[in-house]
């Protein structure tokens, strides 16, 4: 089963997030801030994250360096949201290693194809059309 690692420190967002994922068939765990998330990244080996922007003292940019310097979690696609659709959002995003970006009220079919896409890319399949890959 896929597992998605929600950092978010607004509980009702994350609470709405989380139950139309599980209902989605993912298995999700939630971290409140950036330390818990980095945290919960290396414990939890999710297959993606995703990364609120606007954490406080330690945002979701920060956050997501951290979990692209550690050789343990590198590896794993965090996709950032947040309520600003600015494009120096998105460019910041791209640059400390987000794989995408998504604004907030989430729209969970674009979300989800964002989700899709993202973990698609992360296990390639092979020439013969079956993948070997467990999740």
């Amino acid at each position: 089963m896929t597992k998605i690692l929600i950092v978010e420190d607004n509980e009702m967002n994350s609470d709405m997030l989380s139950r139309r994922l599980v209902r989605q068939g993912f298995l999700v765990c939630v971290a409140a801030d950036g330390p818990t998330g980095i945290a919960m990244a290396g414990s939890e080996c999710p297959d993606l994250i995703l990364m609120d922007v606007a954490l406080g003292a330690m945002d979701g940019w920060e956050t997501t360096t951290a979990i692209r310097s550690s050789p343990r979690t590198r590896h794993i696609p965090v996709i950032a949201l947040t309520a600003h659709a600015l494009s120096s959002d998105r460019a910041k995003s791209v640059s400390v290693g987000c794989a995408d970006f998504d604004t907030k009220p989430v729209d969970m079919p674009r979300l989800l194809g964002k989700i899709t896409r993202c973990l698609a890319e992360l296990t390639p399949v092979p020439a013969d059309g079956i993948s070997d890959a467990t999740h």
